[in-house]
């Protein structure tokens, strides 16, 4: 090695140098090292940026998809206020307001002993091989209980 150096270079060269025809050890550590960190950085930067996502995946349907439009309107726009919105949307807890309306609309349709609307549909998608003078009395049936007046006094039918 003394007969390809330099007579102006150092005769001490650090160990972090390859000598002539060998792999540089140091490049390949800090190449690995280089691309082991910006994948952990990218798998760190994705996990917080669904964060609000999968705290709102507990919560309603709708409110989660609120929060995952949100989410992707922060990635892609580079607006953080949404990513925001949608992190404060996911840690409150909205009401829910269809199940007590579903509940009462059950119990109007009950009161006025008609058939869900559920059941008016399922109806329509199979239709039932019934003659007129069988459907007829159904009907006149449904009219009279929708067109009976209700006792002031209570809920009893006349």
């Amino acid at each position: 090695m003394r007969d390809s150096l330099h007579p102006a270079a150092t005769h001490h060269v650090p160990g972090f140098i390859p000598g002539p025809g060998e792999s540089d050890v140091l490049l390949i550590a800090v190449g690995v090292f280089l691309v082991i960190a910006v994948l952990a950085l990218g798998i760190l930067f994705l996990r917080l940026h669904t964060m609000p996502e999968r705290l709102a995946h507990k919560g309603q349907k709708l409110q989660f998809e609120v929060v995952a439009v949100l989410g992707l309107l922060a990635l892609f726009t580079h607006m953080h206020i949404f990513w925001v919105a949608g992190l404060l949307l996911a840690l409150i807890d909205l009401p829910d307001f269809g199940t007590p309306l579903r509940r009462m609309a059950g119990a109007l349709e009950k009161i006025a002993r008609i058939r869900p609307f559920a059941a008016d549909e399922a109806s329509f998608s199979q239709p039932e091989e019934t003659t007129p003078a069988a459907e007829e009395p159904r009907t006149a049936e449904r009219a009279r209980h929708v067109l009976t007046p209700v006792d002031t006094k209570g809920l009893t039918r006349a």
